[in-house]
This record gives C-alpha cells, sequence and structure tokens, in this order.
C-alpha cells in the first residue's frame, strides 16, 4: 500500500510500504477512506533529524473494517469507524478513567510497526477498545465533520471541559489554528456567554465568529493583553483556552486570565519550563489540561454533528490526495492553509 513518510525535516514523501497484515486476535484492518495533517505534525516536519528509518505519518483516520481478529467482538465488516489519535485497550484502569491517553497497553499510531493514519490502510490493535463505530455510510457527507472526533474537535473540547467551563462564562481562546477554533466551538458548546478569541488570520478569526466567537483580539503581547482586559472590565476572563503550545501563547494567557481563573493548555508544548511565577500563585491561577483523551469524548460529542448543531468540519480549507501530501504538509507549514483533508 501508500503511506506517508518522513525522512527528515521537510522531506515528506509518498511510498509503497507493506500491506498490513492482523498480527494478533484483537487487530482489525481498516481502508482509510480520509484522513488529514495535523498541527502537531508539522513539529517533527520542522526538527526531524535525517534517518533511515523514516517515521510514518499520520494520527487521524476514519475508514471501513475490511479484516477483523479472531476476538473481535464489537465491530463486523463493512463498518464505518473513527480512530482516536492513540489506540487503546478501553479496559485497563486509565481507561476506566476516562485516560485512554495513558493506557497501559496502548500507544502511538506510526511507531513499533503500527501504520500511521496518512496511507490507504492500517492495522488497528485493540481494535474494540480503540475504534468508534459511525452510524453513517462512507459516503455520507458528514465525514469531514466526523473526522474531526479523531482530534482537534475532541482536544478542543478537553480545554474547555478541563478549564471548567460552565453556562454563563467569559473565556479566551488563545491560537487561531484548529484546535483553537474546535476550542471556540467546544466553550459555546458548554455555555459561555463570552468567547474572545486571540488571533490574527482573518479568514480563521471569522470562521471563529461562525463558531460562536463573541470577539477577536488580534493583538500580542501587552497589546493583546490589554484589549482583552477591556473587553472584559478590566478583570480578563475566568477561563482561558491555551491552543498554541508556545511559551509565548502560555504568557499572553496568563496576562489575560482573572484572578481565580483557569488556564487549560492543550497545544502541544514545545519548551520545558512553565513561565508560572510567584505574582500568578498569588492571583490563586490554576493550570490544567493536557493531551485529550478523546476517546472518552468521541460518543458525547459525535450526536451534535449528527444532528446538525456543529460543523467542526469546516476547518477543512483544502483537500488533496495521498500522493499531494507533501505539498499538504508545506501548505500548512507554510499557513497556506489552515488544514488540510486527505483522500487516499
Amino acid at each position: 500500500m501508500r503511506a506517508t513518510l518522513l525522512y527528515t525535516a521537510g522531506d515528506v514523501r509518498v511510498e509503497d510500504v507493506a500491506d498490513p497484515k492482523i498480527q494478533r486476535p484483537t487487530d482489525a484492518i481498516v481502508r482509510i477512506v480520509l484522513s488529514c495533517i495535523c498541527g502537531s505534525d508539522l513539529w517533527p516536519y520542522k526538527s526531524l533529524p535525517p534517518t533511515d528509518n523514516p517515521r510514518h505519518m499520520g494520527h487521524e483516520f476514519l475508514g471501513v473494517v475490511e479484516q477483523a481478529g479472531s476476538e473481535v467482538r464489537g465491530l463486523r465488516l463493512g463498518d464505518v469507524v473513527v480512530a482516536p489519535f492513540v489506540w487503546a485497550d478501553n479496559t485497563c484502569v486509565y481507561c476506566r478513567e476516562g485516560l485512554q491517553t495513558s493506557c497501559l497497553h496502548g500507544g502511538q499510531w506510526g511507531v513499533n510497526d503500527v501504520d500511521g493514519g496518512q496511507g490507504q490502510a492500517a492495522r488497528v490493535p485493540y481494535a474494540d477498545g480503540t475504534l468508534v463505530k459511525l452510524p453513517v455510510g462512507e459516503d455520507s457527507e458528514l465525514l469531514p465533520d466526523l473526522l474531526t472526533l479523531s482530534d482537534i474537535l475532541c482536544t478542543g473540547y478537553h480545554a474547555a471541559r478541563t478549564a471548567g467551563v460552565e453556562h454563563g462564562d467569559s473565556v479566551t481562546v488563545v491560537g487561531d489554528g484548529a484546535v483553537g477554533l474546535a476550542a471556540v466551538l467546544s466553550a459555546k458548546l458548554l455555555g459561555a456567554d463570552q468567547v474572545v478569541l486571540m488571533g490574527r488570520h482573518r479568514a480563521r478569526t471569522e470562521l471563529g465568529r461562525d463558531f460562536g466567537a463573541t470577539d477577536v483580539v488580534s493583538e500580542r503581547g501587552d497589546e493583546g493583553v490589554a484589549r482583552v482586559r477591556e473587553l472584559t472590565g478590566g478583570e480578563g476572563t475566568r477561563k482561558v483556552l491555551e491552543c498554541v503550545g508556545l511559551k509565548d501563547a502560555l504568557v499572553q494567557s496568563l496576562g489575560v486570565v482573572r484572578a481565580g481563573g483557569t488556564i487549560s493548555r492543550v497545544g502541544a508544548a514545545q519548551y520545558p519550563e512553565v513561565p508560572f511565577g510567584f505574582g500568578d500563585f498569588l492571583r490563586n491561577i490554576t493550570l490544567t489540561g493536557g493531551v485529550a483523551p478523546a476517546r472518552t469524548y468521541i460518543e458525547e460529542l459525535m450526536p451534535h454533528i449528527l444532528d446538525g448543531s456543529i460543523r467542526p468540519g469546516r476547518v477543512f480549507d483544502r483537500t488533496i490526495g495521498l500522493e499531494d501530501v507533501a505539498d499538504g504538509y508545506r501548505a500548512m507549514n507554510d499557513r497556506e492553509a489552515l488544514k488540510v483533508l486527505v483522500r487516499p
């Protein structure tokens, strides 16, 4: 089959790799119908050292079950399924607590002889625990929306949930990427009255307004903090959702959060030290967040997509075939595209 491989920073290739095969009785083989490029894929795309063992790319996909191991009970051949961005047995102590990202037996796509999601097919370990059946056909117009359940929608929702967003809240979302826009949508879904989106890419912030942002702040640094405080009577917002992963974004979050407020950071952190000083301690700021256990949220969020109340698939602003995936990486890296949909 064809799959996406990363050899070194900037060197993405689509090549022939071995077809996936059932290796354990709990495995399934999924023919991938839709996948996409994630903002977090851009970090290795920018920095991976040269290697003779290229990295298999992609962790967001949905498709059709083509084969199933003898111990797979909850899925049938032909089922349309979505895969969370990590695989898990969904039975261990952490999974039972809704923390599948810490599954004792789980892992990541594209490593340790597990296929990546940017290819024609993938072997799915612990298929019953990992995959979620979708009540649609493989030709459904809702597939791009449902694909967001694999990662970005659940990650934005995780930011809002861990921050404790509730009815009537004031929220600032830092970052106008796909996760930031999903966080806007999620904050509104949980009942926030005011949602300030901090971003300066007009096409993205306009989509953010469609998703429920009440205000857009394009300024950064001290000017951005001042603008948010102006919009909130000088206080700042009770909840801040940091969806970038850079230190400057967290510093900005600390500037716009209200005393006694909460910051949830879900951007993949690209810094080792958290700038959380004594002044922030004195303001009783709560810092939370982390990697989203998408498997926990998929069935909670799916009905909102199926009934048409949210359309998170609007974040996909470019569609390519698998053979053009290198151009998709380039377009996202150069900010020519918000999020690229890949049709194998």
